[in-house]
């Protein structure tokens, strides 16, 4: 893959991208990976609950980490965890979830001298798949993830649940328009591969190397057209089932799985 050079200033991206500040969802963080590993990252937390009857190793772990950050924890009755959905007993109330710049995103992948991997999720409305989306970029080391503000699954409880602590080390960025984003990461030197059922070559025949922006459609209705349309090229999946494509959390393993044997072939 020929390396595109043409980049725009860490400002304009921010002007043309981004220009009100990001919005916020309230943090609320349940699962044992989650809270630890909210716990390690830094992020502020205002309280962690943890249900009478937990594992001791578990509980020495939290306890030991809440007392490093000073951070309030309280062992508590299962039942008062009741109001945090999926609690799996132990929440941590936190600061909010704050959504990145994607010109931060770019501007952090080339100060580590990596070529920038971003996914794009044009219209992904399952937390649960964002979540797990989350885990995956983490996983291959992909330096963030970009969504849509309208009609798409929030950064929220439930996704950074399932993200299983990857929340905390992947930043997300939310645009007002994807299409547009998409131009303007060509503009920054990335390819933009789209993935498609009946893309001109299979995932394993093109070349994913390079600065790259992998595009993810919805659940149902895949990549919408004007969406398509910016894709530099298209990528498909093959399979031999009856049913003709793969859930896109799932879709996204796949394709970044193979961006990561191509970066690290030797």
């Amino acid at each position: 893959m020929p390396k595109k050079i043409s980049y725009k200033t860490k400002n304009s991206m921010n002007n043309n991208m981004n220009a009100r500040p990001p919005r916020q969802e309230e943090g609320v963080i349940c699962g044992k990976n989650p809270v630890l590993e909210a716990l390690r990252s830094g992020r502020t937390i205002n309280k962690v609950l943890a249900a009478a009857g937990q594992e001791p190793g578990f509980l020495r772990q939290v306890r030991e980490l809440c007392r490093e950050r000073h951070v309030p924890f309280l062992q508590v009755e299962r039942a008062k965890l009741a109001a945090y959905p999926d609690n799996r007993g132990v929440v941590a109330l936190t600061s909010p979830f704050a959504y990145a710049e994607v010109a931060d995103i770019l501007a952090a992948a080339r100060a580590k001298g990596e070529e920038p991997l971003v996914i794009v999720l044009a219209g992904v409305e399952d937390p649960h798949n964002l979540g797990a989306v989350l885990r995956t970029a983490e996983g291959v080391g992909a330096h963030g993830v970009i969504i849509a503000k309208h009609g798409a699954a929030p950064l929220n409880e439930t996704a950074a649940r399932v993200a299983a602590g990857a929340a905390e080390y992947v930043p997300v960025a939310r645009v007002s328009s994807i299409a547009a984003t998409l131009d303007e990461l060509k503009e920054q030197g990335l390819w933009v591969c789209g993935t498609h059922q009946e893309g001109a070559q299979t995932l394993w025949q093109a070349d994913l190397r390079g600065a790259l922006a992998v595009v993810l459609g919805s659940e149902g209705k895949g990549l919408p057209a004007l969406v398509a349309k910016k894709c530099d090229f298209m990528v498909q999946i093959p399979m031999r089932g009856k049913i003709n494509s793969f859930n896109v959390s799932v879709s996204c393993a796949m394709v970044l799985g193979e961006v990561l044997r191509q970066r690290t072939a030797l």
